[in-house]
């Protein structure tokens, strides 16, 4: 343990006396995790990462987890070595994200049992949802009452107060009035009135928050993923995103995991513009050891769309390569919708609406951001990332081909990849419950009876086609140290056509030269080398390659 390091920290954010006192609670509140096995060491190119619920595959009668366990083990194996099972606790609101209690399994689910069964198979990642708590919680309802401590726990807010500062994700009020045992209180609610955001300016509540993040630790989590925290500081007439004590809050909770269950990785979730999105690295020792890959599911779609990587090429041309013992988590779609603004400063306002343009034609919603100023800009795109890449009038085999040709350049690049579960599945938007719920990213989120998922997957379906290719070239990956997270990666200017790039083994042993055709023309690309072999397909490969539509080749 390292109590000196945590009142380094804690003085920053509290001031030297109460930084004694904070730690000294701190040591006692811990004491129950000293012991916990350490975790696995770092990722390599057998890490992958599935993205679901844990009710998203339902069967009458069973728990969620019992029946996402059986899929796994039944269907995918090995093919997948790590599960983010997205908030599995009580909840009131927002699909999960309005948590009530940070410790208990959601009964539909299944029970801490069932989690650390799931855990003898796969590593996992949980959701620490840490900028807020549902209305519901106890702690919340303790505040109305006007208990000690938790009178502290929540931000009371004077209404009359200028927050027009404040960056805003949602076109919500900031605010929001509840009746409590002192009278009427406003009190900070970032995104909607059903969550309430945490005063982290409270030293108790980072203790609950840090008491919290072990607690997912010795239950089985390997990656912990901070859930919008680059909203968790606030301070008055600033942004209130990405403040310094939001980080230094990183840097403690590393510390403390550090000190107790070593090998846990955190992952922090802003979807804001890359440079403050990687800011949360830190020094590369300090802070997160990943973060989201938030352009690369804009820029994918925008290739594809256009027939041009043009973009994506320079964006990836530009990226920095990250320190050891950190990496990106690259993604193309998840239980949100395609975020807009990571894409500020790389696509400009035109080519930003045209994405806008696209996923309303093919189907798709847009959220909109308040910009504090009395306008609105888009802040995602609310659709299946299937659907996202093809118009409706494109055949099945064009659009599978495009679809296949994006998740290929999700699984070529320098990083972790994580596979949402409905991208695996070869879902489409799912407009019955986005219309029956009046919520908009319900569209990627259906729920699918297992039975009839089964008899899809053993058929001729176009699930079939997508899962069983998908499930094969993971497999391949995870064969080639090239592919290692934190493996060198060049990004090649070949053809405006073709997203190409090389990986390199760390050991410097295997180099994989990569062509993924973003366009529906043939295109030739000459080789630097005399002849290899194309991993995909089993063809030798010699000076010259033809890349037929939305073709991939993984040349070694």
């Amino acid at each position: 343990m390292r109590k000196d390091e945590w009142i380094k920290s804690l003085t920053k954010l509290y001031g030297e006396q109460e930084a004694a006192l904070t730690a000294d609670k701190m040591e006692k509140r811990f004491r129950k995790f000293e012991g916990t096995q350490p975790k696995a060491g770092w990722l390599n190119e057998k890490d992958s990462i599935l993205i679901t619920y844990g009710d998203t595959l339902v069967k009458e009668g069973e728990p969620g987890f019992a029946t996402l366990h059986g899929f796994l083990k039944k269907y995918v194996g090995d093919a997948i070595s790590t599960v983010h099972i997205l908030p599995m606790f009580p909840y009131t609101s927002d699909d999960g994200f309005s948590v009530v209690d940070y410790k208990k399994i959601n009964p539909g689910l299944g029970d801490w049992e069932d989690v650390n069964r799931l855990a003898e198979d796969y590593h996992l990642m949980f959701d620490a949802v840490i900028n807020h708590i549902s209305k519901s919680s106890d702690w919340f309802q303790k505040y109305l009452c006007c208990e000690e401590p938790y009178k502290d726990y929540f931000i009371t807010c004077d209404p009359e107060t200028d927050y027009s500062t404040v960056t805003r994700p949602r076109a919500l009020p900031l605010l929001t009035k509840f009746d409590t045992a002192e009278g009427e209180k406003y009190v900070w609610t970032t995104f909607s009135d059903d969550q309430i955001d945490l005063n982290c300016k409270c030293p108790d509540v980072l203790i609950e928050i840090l008491d919290v993040l072990l607690t997912y630790a010795q239950n089985g989590a390997r990656l912990i993923r901070l859930d919008a925290v680059g909203f968790l500081w606030k301070e008055l007439g600033t942004s209130c995103m990405h403040l310094p004590n939001t980080h230094e809050v990183i840097k403690l909770a590393r510390k403390v995991l550090e000190d107790y269950i070593p090998g846990t990785l955190l992952i922090t979730e802003t979807n804001v513009p890359h440079k403050d999105n990687i800011s949360y690295f830190g020094n590369g020792k300090d802070e997160a050891q990943l973060v989201y890959q938030f352009p690369l599911p804009p820029l994918t779609m925008f290739s594809l769309l256009t027939g041009d990587a043009s973009h994506l090429t320079g964006w990836a041309q530009k990226l920095d390569t990250p320190a050891p013992g950190t990496t990106y988590f690259n993604f193309l779609s998840s239980h949100d919708g395609v975020g807009v603004r990571p894409v500020e400063g790389i696509l400009n306002k035109a080519e930003q609406q045209f994405l806008v343009d696209s996923a309303l034609r093919n189907g798709g919603e847009v959220s909109y951001k308040d910009n504090g100023d009395g306008t609105k800009s888009p802040y995602e795109l609310n659709i299946n990332y299937q659907d996202a890449l093809a118009s409706p009038e494109d055949s099945d085999e064009i659009r599978i081909k495009r679809f296949l040709a994006a998740e290929t350049i999700l699984l070529s690049m320098q990083g972790l990849p994580g596979i949402y579960i409905h991208s695996l599945l070869g879902s489409r938007n799912d407009y019955y419950g986005k219309s029956t719920s009046g919520i908009l990213r319900r569209i990627n989120r259906e729920k699918l009876k297992i039975e009839e998922l089964e008899k899809a997957l053993e058929g001729g379906s176009n699930r079939k086609i997508i899962f069983e290719e998908l499930l094969r070239r993971l497999k391949i990956r995870a064969c080639h140290p090239a592919f290692a997270p934190d493996g060198p990666q060049r990004i090649l200017s070949l053809d405006k056509r073709v997203f190409a790039l090389e990986r390199e083994s760390l050991s410097g042993e295997e180099k994989i030269t990569i062509y993924i055709n973003v366009s529906g023309e043939t295109v030739k690309i000459k080789n630097s080398f005399a002849w290899g072999l194309d991993i995909l397909s089993g063809e030798k490969a010699g000076a010259e390659t033809e890349l037929k539509p939305y073709e991939c080749k993984w040349l070694v």
